[in-house]
């Protein structure tokens, strides 16, 4: 049987209040619509529910069985719609995101720890893999991704610096015994840290200067798979087994220890910062909605 919830709760309403008029003062209705409300439920029903008088709405005993049973029930319901407006109009609850390795690393270590201190109700989980994926289906909420590997229906946001390098580097213990490269083509006589995707595609070191631009494919002793294991490169690096490319604020700590030299810093190619991404505008969950704003008030985006 096809009930109209709304309804039950105009039946509700009036039984309760013992009078159309009252229970239209009550629920900021007219007293016609409830009356209709109710002539349609009984139509369903095909059970009379309230006697009607000039003076008065007394309910059957069909009525107040129904009132009986229906009342806690309609209570219940408010209280689930309670908990979803909540999700709507406060920010708490889990928000997941799916971000690179790079990301996790280098972006969100500044926002995090801020973000969660301004909102105690959220719960942030951090899927981290190098793969583009679908959000939704991968059961997050968005995404941090490089502005060439966003898709073109997605909403994308700045999120960090926004403008990034890529550095060289190697141990000055390798460099005395091997020399110092004056030119991108100059890796190809020496002995680089390399990296490919989980997909086995390996990205060529690029490097820009003056316009020009040089792309160069390493090898050497050492291969990673990007992501969780970059670390490896950058150990073997200062552990002088070859020379290492990557995110230049990667490697910033070991340039200020001495642990690494910057190698072709000249020719280090820049690129544009990454980008939170998430499908549509529309119902963003508040978790989400919040931290959308926190880091476009801290960048002083509008």
């Amino acid at each position: 049987m096809n009930i109209d919830l709304g309804d039950l709760n105009a039946f509700v309403t009036v039984a309760r209040a013992r009078g159309f008029r009252d229970a239209a003062r009550m629920s900021g209705g007219s007293a016609s619509g409830l009356s209709e409300a109710v002539r349609r439920l009984e139509t369903r029903l095909g059970v009379r529910l309230l006697n009607r008088t000039t003076r008065s709405v007394v309910l059957t005993e069909a009525g107040e069985g129904l009132l009986a049973r229906l009342g806690p029930a309609l209570t219940e319901v408010e209280s689930a719609l309670d908990v979803v407006n909540g999700f709507r109009d406060r920010p708490a609850g889990t928000l997941r995101l799916n971000v690179p390795v790079s990301a996790a690393r280098l972006v969100l270590p500044g926002i995090v720890p801020p973000f969660l201190a301004a909102y105690p109700g959220i719960r942030l989980e951090v899927i981290s893999e190098e793969s583009f994926v679908d959000v939704l289906a991968a059961g997050c909420d968005a995404g941090i991704r490089y502005e060439e590997r966003l898709e073109q229906d997605m909403i994308a946001v700045p999120i960090g610096p926004r403008v990034q390098r890529f550095a060289t580097a190697a141990s000055p213990a390798y460099l005395d015994r091997h020399g110092r490269p004056q030119h991108p083509s100059d890796l190809l006589g020496h002995a680089c840290l390399c990296g490919r995707f989980a997909s086995r595609a390996m990205p060529p070191w690029e490097f820009e200067r003056d316009g020009e631009v040089v792309r160069v494919d390493p090898s050497g002793p050492l291969l990673v798979t990007l992501g969780g294991a970059t670390h490896l490169k950058v150990d073997a690096a200062i552990a002088s087994t070859g020379i290492v490319s990557l995110f230049e604020d990667w490697l910033r700590p070991h340039f200020e220890s001495g642990a690494l030299e910057p190698v072709l810093e000249p020719w280090w190619q820049s690129f544009s910062g990454p980008f939170l991404y998430y499908p549509g505008r529309r119902l963003v969950p508040a978790p989400l909605r919040a931290f959308i704003d926190f880091i476009k008030v801290s960048a002083g985006q509008p």
